[in-house]
């Protein structure tokens, strides 16, 4: 995003907690906890002088009522110098990704020198809500007013029906259409004509790529042990090696039980974890002595209507972000779009190679291009890892950043598609 010769945020490190399915081995550990370990696990293994810490930036997405501010209860946990100032943003499920990209903004204008950014979620610990009926109803209780008999009267009556102040289960929905998000992309794939076959391989592939990721130990150096009352977590819970498009094929539809193509197996699961990455100015860090790995070249985040097609959004933010880096489809080396669903990745990647798409909604006369799968997602995606919602775009920008060092390879792009119908692109270059 800067000039030539500007001031630059440089990526230098990261980590994160394993990525485990929600109600399992993490039940008993908040967002904030989540947080505190993988930020804990980074500070611990770049050995970072803490008083070298300006601020945490974090993400969220299910936050805790009591202490929204997540960014700063991390701080406060790990015993941080008071000074380091923090701040919690919500971006849906690109939290991570904006996180990220606020730090290294900040970086780049010299607000900041050294930032931790990132995110974490923990589904198991989604608060279940009271009505509002019953919340209003009894307010006056609440805040201590005498009541009379015939007030206690009008505070039961205002209690029917009971249906209305029973708990609120929460769920993936958009507020305004009230449709699931599985629902709005099966809705996708059925407009787009995504077989379930198609949507099937695409999970399968992302299986066998992280677990052939995680045999050759590409990511021992990200995760962190993290401590429960059952013994230490240390690895990822949710990736299945040995999973087949024959195995994915017995599953039933979950979203559109006569029609539907969408089911567990080519959907990302409920999951918990954290994940935190380590910027600095490009001079701080030589200063340091820390290796950069990457630097944002660009970034763009857009809206579409959730009515229309909910998580389309990356079709149009990841050209977004090649524009303003002055590039092409085809100057990019890895291709890294979170998994929501293998039927939303699809789409999307219709949606690029299509000249009408291009031309509707991006004002281009040629399309963005066909991504080659042997660029797009490398080491896998959320079908396989799992989607603790703020914590994926951490995730995303962790392995990227590292791919492009290990790999020697320059460049590559993001996409993210999240509620609200928003989308979210960043293009990395090696450093």
């Amino acid at each position: 995003m800067s000039p030539k010769n500007a001031r630059r945020a440089v990526i230098v490190a990261g980590a994160r907690t394993p990525f485990v399915r929600a109600f399992t081995d993490f039940l008993a550990l908040d967002t904030i906890r989540l947080g505190a370990a993988a930020v804990g696990g980074l500070l611990e293994r770049t050995g970072l002088d803490r008083r070298e810490l300006d601020s945490v930036i974090w993400g969220g997405v299910v936050l805790p009522g009591g202490a929204p501010n997540v960014g700063r209860e991390i701080v406060l946990d790990l015993g941080l110098p008071p000074s380091v100032e923090a701040m919690t943003v919500s971006r849906a499920c690109a939290s991570g990704l904006q996180s990220i990209t606020l730090a290294a903004a900040a970086i780049e204008r010299g607000e900041a020198d050294v930032v931790i950014a990132g995110g974490s979620d923990s589904t198991s610990n989604a608060e279940v809500k009271m009505g509002q009926r019953f919340v209003h109803a009894l307010a006056p209780v609440a805040l201590g007013k005498r009541l009379a008999f015939a007030d206690w009267l009008g505070v039961a009556s205002n209690l029917l029906p009971l249906r209305e102040i029973l708990p609120q289960q929460p769920a993936i929905a958009e507020r305004s259409t009230g449709e699931l998000m599985g629902e709005a992309a099966e809705r996708m794939a059925k407009r787009n004509g995504i077989a379930r076959e198609d949507q099937d391989r695409f999970a399968v592939d992302s299986h066998h790529k992280a677990a052939k990721a995680i045999e050759e130990g590409l990511f021992a150096d990200d995760l962190v042990s993290v401590p429960t009352e059952s013994g230490a977590i240390a690895a990822d819970g949710l990736v299945r090696a040995d999973t087949s498009v024959e195995k994915l094929a017995r599953l039933r539809p979950v979203f559109d039980k006569k029609t539907g193509t969408l089911t567990a197996g080519n959907s990302s699961a409920l999951t918990d974890g954290g994940a935190a990455v380590l910027l600095m100015s490009e001079e701080k860090a030589k200063a340091l002595g820390y290796t950069p790995l990457a630097v944002f070249k660009s970034w763009s985040y857009v809206g579409v209507d959730p009515a229309d097609q909910l998580l389309i959004g990356p079709a149009i933010a990841m050209p977004r972000a090649l524009e303003r880096a002055g590039m092409q489809l085809s100057d990019i080396d890895i291709v890294d779009i979170h998994e929501a669903f293998a039927a939303q990745v699809l789409c999307v990647l219709k949606a690029l190679g299509s000249v009408a798409w291009a031309k509707e909604r991006l004002g281009w006369d040629h399309a963005v291009g066909e991504v080659d799968p042997l660029r797009l997602n490398p080491l896998g995606g959320s079908l396989a890892f799992g989607h603790p919602f703020a914590a994926t775009g951490a995730r995303m920008v962790l392995m990227s950043a590292k791919e492009l060092h290990r790999s020697g390879k320059s460049t590559a792009l993001l996409g993210i598609c999240a509620a609200g119908g928003l989308g979210a692109g960043a293009v990395l270059e090696a450093v």
